[in-house]
């Protein structure tokens, strides 16, 4: 780098004009023989969060497996997948597929912090963005169109997962915790007389248990009967033995009344999962710098 620099004679008179010229190189600063760009504190924060959602993933997807493999063994091969309907109300392909997401994204997380890969970092972080992104379209569309969504769930998904009721062991175990956790029976604003579309409890099937509802809409958990030719009931006269309101309903009210919780729960993950990313990039930089060390 050159330097210039004027001098001149006092007041201009018998004075030297002219121009010094100097050459300033540039000097590599020196940094200790161990010294590295890359935190170690950020590095194994990264990979221990990581860690620990690479075995949840594990386990997810070992009992997705397990519950899959055991349907298909019950159905003789022939489980139903026909259509998207078929796969989402799957709980346990559903839980294979969660499974599978985690696992790898984790592992990209875990295997990138680790052995200092900024590709693998890259993917990791980009895959968290995605995430987070698609996390705050749903959130805004649950809390700006609660009603939409609402007639969203209840036009696409009544009919099919009360069709599917006893055709799938894990969607009935689901269906019957959440009528007795939310005190609710069926899904629209029909209540109860939703399971009349079930071929087991419609008002003209040959089986004990039409008309009825499953023992989950009973009031008293202790009587598994007092669903039996309920839906034949006015509400008033039902009402003494089941819960009569649809479940999606019920879920909206509580979900309103608990609504400041709800979105704490959710701005906490969001920042956390920012953290996250920040913290992957951070990384990412770091390494990179460590890396023009050593090409310089």
């Amino acid at each position: 780098m050159n330097n210039y620099r004027y001098h001149g004679g006092a007041g201009g008179v018998g004075g030297y004009y002219g121009i010094e010229v100097r050459e300033v190189h540039h000097q590599r600063i020196p940094y200790p023989h161990h010294f590295t760009f890359v935190s170690s504190y950020v590095k194994y924060m990264i990979f221990m969060l990581n860690f620990m959602f690479w075995l949840f993933g594990g386990l997810l997807l070992g009992i997705g497996i397990y519950a899959f493999m055991d349907k298909w063994i019950e159905a003789n091969g022939l489980v139903k997948l026909e259509n998207i309907y078929d796969v989402v109300l799957n709980i346990s392909l559903v839980m294979i597929i969660t499974g599978i997401v985690i696992f790898i994204v984790s592992l990209a997380g875990c295997l990138g912090a680790l052995r200092e890969n900024t590709s693998l970092l890259k993917f990791y972080s980009r895959c968290l963005l995605i995430f987070f992104l698609m996390e705050m379209v749903v959130a805004i569309i649950c809390f700006v169109f609660p009603q939409h969504m609402n007639e969203f769930v209840e036009y696409q998904f009544t009919d099919k997962i009360i069709h599917y009721y006893r055709d799938d062991p894990d969607l009935q175990n689901f269906i019957d915790f959440a009528q007795q956790q939310f005190k609710c029976c069926g899904l629209s604003n029909a209540g109860y007389h939703d399971w009349n579309k079930n071929e087991y409890f419609n008002c003209s099937s040959p089986s004990v248990e039409k008309c009825g509802v499953p023992y989950s809409c009973c009031i008293n958990a202790t009587d598994i009967m007092c669903g039996y030719a309920v839906q034949q009931e006015s509400v008033a006269a039902a009402s003494k033995l089941i819960w009569t309101s649809g479940c999606i309903e019920i879920v909206r009210v509580w979900a309103e009344r608990n609504l400041y919780m709800i979105a704490g729960v959710a701005l906490g993950i969001a920042l956390i999962q920012l953290l996250v990313i920040y913290l992957a990039k951070t990384l990412e930089g770091q390494i990179k710098l460590q890396k023009s060390r050593w090409t310089n």
